[in-house]
């Protein structure tokens, strides 16, 4: 954009004006994982984040990428994903039909649109402008996951059976729940990731506890972040001591190793939801921010 301005010598200078920052956005995402290949783009493989992008890309005629509190793996679903996505400020008017209708909120008309583009098995719940300093990703300050199992004799109800993990085995919680507190803390957990490189192990786990509602059992997760595969071995090793394969303590000697633990299965991916995830308030984000890329050691 060029703007107009008087020379010394009464014609018109020309000064280069800089261009409007992007426009952040945050999504409020959920899913049904069972036939995506996770959240990350891939080539060739359907992903959440492909189709997404592609759908926003559509809206505002401009390639876009959007970047996620967490990247879930083949198979998980989600009810609380939270993504963010920057957009030309000049694309911004693209989201609105020519007339919006009244009390509409900003971006209820792209919601909208977005439902219409992208597949039943992923929703954009809700956009909205995000705070500055808001990133996704760094911006969080704990993830909330649940993983459900039944144990009833005839496995699981139809109408669940793409998010509840049958458990044809006996388990006992209380064996559970005891190596569930073992677990808890500052601590790393070499032993439940598959290592990934430059990434650190090291995870606050503040809850890990179990529920259970007859045959219908769920473990609560939440922790300050989560390493690739991290819930879903947790949730395996802790069912080999609930089926009395192995012993409580067990579980807190993992917690010395350095490398990842082959004593146990990962649990399977259906039974994961990410549910929640908690960002400080807007005042707090830069901060936030610096603390979470800081890598632990």
């Amino acid at each position: 954009m060029i703007m107009p301005a008087t020379d010394s010598g009464g014609g018109h200078a020309h000064f280069p004006v800089a261009p409007l920052a992007p426009a952040r956005l945050r999504l409020d995402v959920s899913y049904d994982g069972t036939d995506f290949a996770g959240w990350a783009t891939q080539t060739d493989q359907r992903t959440v984040a492909g189709l997404i992008d592609d759908a926003l890309s559509t809206v505002f005629r401009v390639p876009l990428v959007t970047r996620a509190a967490g990247r879930t793996d083949t198979g998980v679903h989600a009810t609380g994903q939270v993504a963010h996505v920057d957009v030309p400020a000049d694309a911004i008017p693209l989201a609105y039909p020519r007339t919006r209708r009244d009390g509409d909120s900003e971006f209820l008309p792209l919601v909208r649109r977005l439902a219409k583009l992208l597949t039943p098995d992923v929703r954009v719940r809700d956009v909205v402008r995000a705070p500055d300093g808001f990133d996704a990703r760094f911006s969080a300050l704990r993830r909330h996951y649940e993983y459900r199992l039944s144990t009833a004799p005839y496995g699981v109800d139809p109408v669940d059976a793409r998010f509840v993990t049958p458990w044809n085995r006996a388990l006992n919680l209380d064996a559970m729940r005891e190596a569930s507190r073992e677990l808890l803390g500052l601590n790393d957990f070499a032993a439940f990731c598959r290592p990934r490189e430059g990434a650190t192990t090291i995870r606050e786990l503040q809850r890990l506890d179990w529920v259970s509602d007859g045959d219908l059992i769920t473990a609560h997760v939440t922790a300050d972040a989560f390493c690739w595969s991290m819930v879903r071995s947790v949730v395996g090793a802790l069912l080999a001591v609930g089926e009395g394969r192995l012993d409580p303590a067990w579980c807190a000697g993992l917690l010395g190793e350095t490398t990842r633990s082959s004593a146990f299965a990962v649990a399977p991916a259906r039974g994961l939801t990410l549910v929640a995830v908690d960002y400080p308030s807007d005042a707090e984000l830069v901060a936030r921010n610096e603390v979470t890329r800081d890598v632990r050691r």
